[in-house]
C-alpha cells in the first residue's frame, strides 16, 4: 500500500466521488458544501494554502481524505473521505498519514466530527482520536416570531475581554484548546436588556460564533444557562436572506436543544467530536547556573575609587 500527496492526474478521480463522499467537519459542508464539488477541486492543489489531501493505493483500489489547518495554526481539521463506501483497511494508514502531514504544519491537535455510527468511527479511534464531547447541528425554521426586547448585537472590540471570559465559564478546560476563538471581535453578544437585575444588568450572558458560506450560515454559541439571552431569544437573530441557519449545539451546553426545540428547528444526527493530540507542551525551568550569569551580566559596574577619580 502507498500513499501519497494528491495530483493533477487525480483530478478525475475527486469527481467520480463527489456523491459518496464522508464529510468530518460539518460547519464547512453546510456552509460551503460538498467538499468534493466543481469549486473546491482546484484549491486543493493551490500550494499557498495549508490544504493537503493525499491518496491511499492498494490492489487498485484507492481512497482520498483530506486535512485543513485552521487560521491559529494550532489546530488541524480532517475535512473529507472518500469514497464513503470503500472505508476499509486502507483507512487507517490513510489518517495516520494525514495526522502527520497536520503535525508537520505545527499544528496541536487535529479534529474530526463523525456520527458514532459511520464505518470510519472505530478508525478513527485506532488511529488515535479520541471523543472530547458530542454535539447536534439544529436548523432554525425559515419564519420564526422576533420577541420584543432584542439584546443581540454585532460584537465590537470592546466586547472580547468579556467573550473570553465567558468561554472559561462554559467551555469546559479539556475542551479550550480546541474550542478556539477568532483573533478579533466576530460574530453576535447579548447582554441584558433593561429592566433586567441591576446585579448582570449590561455584563455579557451570551456569543454566537458566525461562519457565513454561499449555502448557509453556522453559528456556535456560548450561553449562560441562566441567562436572559438564552434560547428564548434564539429566535431573535437577525436574518441572513434565503440561506437556512444551523445552531451547532455541544453536549456541555445540551439545555439548549429543549429551547430549539420548541423554536420548530430540525435536528440534525448526533455527532462525536474526536480529537487526536499531535504535540505536548513541555515546560523546562532554567537552570540556576544560566540564571545567575544572566543577573552577573546585568549588574551596574561599580563606581571608580575615590582616590582615582582625584587623578
Amino acid at each position: 500500500m502507498t500513499v501519497r500527496s494528491l495530483d493533477l492526474l487525480d483530478l478525475p478521480f475527486l469527481s467520480r466521488y463527489r456523491h459518496d463522499v464522508l464529510c468530518l467537519d460539518s460547519a464547512r459542508l453546510l456552509t460551503r458544501g460538498n467538499p468534493l464539488g466543481a469549486a473546491a477541486l482546484l484549491a486543493y492543489l493551490d500550494p499557498r494554502r495549508n490544504i493537503y489531501t493525499a491518496v491511499a493505493a492498494a490492489n487498485g483500489d484507492s481512497l482520498m481524505g483530506q486535512v485543513v489547518l485552521g487560521g491559529d495554526n494550532a489546530l488541524a481539521r480532517l475535512t473529507f473521505l472518500a469514497p464513503a463506501a470503500s472505508l476499509d483497511g486502507q483507512t487507517l494508514p490513510l489518517l495516520e498519514h494525514l495526522s502527520s502531514q497536520a503535525g508537520e504544519w505545527g499544528a496541536l491537535h487535529i479534529i474530526a466530527e463523525v456520527e458514532e455510527e459511520s464505518p470510519v468511527f472505530k478508525s478513527l479511534r485506532q488511529a488515535g482520536f479520541a471523543i472530547y464531547a458530542w454535539q447536534r447541528v439544529w436548523q432554525l425554521p425559515r419564519a420564526v416570531p422576533r420577541p420584543a426586547g432584542q439584546a443581540w448585537r454585532d460584537s465590537v472590540d470592546g466586547d472580547w475581554a468579556a467573550v473570553q471570559s465567558l468561554r472559561g465559564q462554559i467551555v469546559p478546560a479539556l475542551l479550550q484548546p480546541i474550542e478556539n476563538l477568532p483573533k478579533q471581535a466576530s460574530g453576535l453578544v447579548c447582554r441584558l436588556p433593561a429592566g433586567s437585575h441591576q446585579s448582570t444588568q449590561g455584563e455579557l450572558q451570551a456569543y454566537m460564533a458566525v461562519t457565513s458560506g454561499a449555502l448557509g450560515v453556522w453559528l456556535q454559541p456560548l450561553v449562560l444557562p441562566d441567562s436572559g439571552c438564552g434560547p428564548a431569544q434564539l429566535a431573535a437573530l437577525p436574518g441572513w436572506g434565503a440561506r437556512p441557519v444551523y445552531i451547532c449545539v455541544r453536549s456541555y451546553q445540551a439545555w439548549l436543544e429543549s429551547a430549539l426545540e420548541e423554536l420548530g428547528a430540525k435536528a440534525g444526527a448526533r455527532q462525536a467530536v474526536m480529537v487526536k493530540r499531535l504535540a505536548k507542551a513541555i515546560k523546562e525551568p532554567q537552570a540556576v547556573p544560566a540564571m545567575e550569569k544572566a543577573l552577573a551580566k546585568a549588574k551596574p559596574a561599580a563606581p571608580a575609587s575615590r582616590v582615582e577619580s582625584e587623578k
